[in-house]
């Protein structure tokens, strides 16, 4: 006879306080645990600005936020607020605050714990069980690890937010950012294009991304053009699109800063294509099962590259011009030895240049696009 699994606990709080996109790769274990027992009540706890990557999670009876750096007040009040109210906690990072705050909510924990022996050794002793983090694995695959320790299965389905827009919704919510006269039809292909990055040294270069809106227009698309609501990604987009040809600005609809991450996502379910470097919208197409080509430089994609709908089948590599999994397209630049390095750029901080991503030929980007965007149409024809 089989083992049976053990009964999971009526009520379970996840720790996920990083970005964005390692909110949405924690996802998984919120929907494993809700597939393996549909009582077991499920919250998640989240930095403040990232709980939108959860709109209408499904699997989430509540999500709750704490700032990201928090006064002693707002510690005290969120430790009462935890304290002891559930029946096992899920530490999925190995910083301090994640550990502290999963001593307060339960007596039973399990969670990730670094490397390093002189940071790891109180945190062992918090845990009911300890993993140390690999810093080469997939974090979609670390918490398929820790799921294993409550024997969970399928712990690889990421779910993306929603805000349940319909397709005959869309006209209406783009109009204020369409150009005039031009309604947003969904029925009409479209691709969507997020240039801009969290931080400079993810970026790709401006000429190709004019290449790139130039090369989609030519082919009878609107472009949906994305991006963060911050004054420097404004400031680049507004330098993106000020040299395109008026044509081109006509095809474009720029919801910088307009839409939530549920709308994007909706939105993103009947894209044609999505194109974007290593940030958490491009880990959103990924999940939304969007035709995806995501422009990596100095980011090791076998931690952090996009997790298809359908699951990783295949890992991937560290450094290769082109990898395609489902339906993703990652395209790097092996040419320079040092790719990818896991450094903030070439000069070491957030606002560095990156020669991996500045030295990316349009032309490979072009081509990944139009043999994605031929595959996915034959799938569907």
């Amino acid at each position: 006879m089989s083992k049976r699994p053990a009964p999971l606990p009526g009520s379970v709080l996840v720790i996920a306080l990083r970005y964005i996109g390692d909110v949405l790769l924690t996802t998984p274990l919120a929907h494993a645990l809700k597939q393996r027992d549909p009582s077991c009540q499920v919250d998640m706890l989240v930095f403040e600005g990232t709980q939108g990557i959860l709109q209408n999670n499904p699997d989430l009876r509540e999500v709750i936020t704490v700032a990201q750096r928090p006064d002693r007040d707002a510690q005290i009040a969120l430790i009462k607020r935890l304290w002891r109210r559930y029946d096992l906690v899920l530490v999925t990072l190995p910083g301090d605050r994640p550990h502290l705050y999963g001593w307060a909510a339960s007596r039973n924990r399990l969670g990730f714990v670094p490397a390093s022996a002189g940071q790891a050794w109180w945190k062992r002793l918090l845990l009911k069980k300890s993993l140390v983090l690999d810093s080469v694995m997939h974090r979609v695959a670390e918490g398929e690890r820790l799921g294993q320790l409550m024997d969970l299965v399928d712990v690889r389905t990421v779910v993306p937010p929603t805000a349940r827009m319909q397709p005959a919704d869309w006209a209406e919510r783009l109009r204020p950012h369409s150009p005039a006269g031009q309604d947003f039809d969904p029925a009409q292909a479209y691709a969507i294009v997020h240039p801009s990055p969290r931080w400079r040294y993810k970026q790709w270069h401006v000429e190709g991304w004019h290449a790139l809106m130039n090369d989609l227009v030519a082919r009878g698309m609107r472009i949906v053009l994305s991006g963060g609501p911050g004054q420097e990604e404004s400031a680049y987009l507004d330098q993106l699109t000020a040299a395109l040809p008026a044509h081109a600005k006509d095809a474009i609809i720029r919801v910088q800063g307009v839409l939530s991450l549920g709308e994007l996502a909706d939105l993103m379910h009947g894209a044609a294509i999505y194109i974007g470097p290593d940030t958490a919208t491009t880990h959103l197409a990924a999940a939304c099962n969007t035709p995806t080509v995501a422009l990596y430089g100095p980011t090791d994609p076998r931690v952090w590259g996009p997790w298809p709908a359908t699951g990783l089948d295949v890992d991937w590599q560290k450094a290769q011009a082109e990898q395609h999994r489902g339906k993703v397209i990652l395209i790097q630049n092996p040419s320079l030895p040092c790719m990818p390095c896991q450094q903030e750029g070439c000069e070491r901080h957030r606002g560095s240049r990156s020669d991996c991503l500045d030295t990316l030929p349009a032309s490979e980007v072009l081509d990944a696009v139009q043999r994605l965007m031929h595959v996915s149409a034959g799938k569907h024809a």
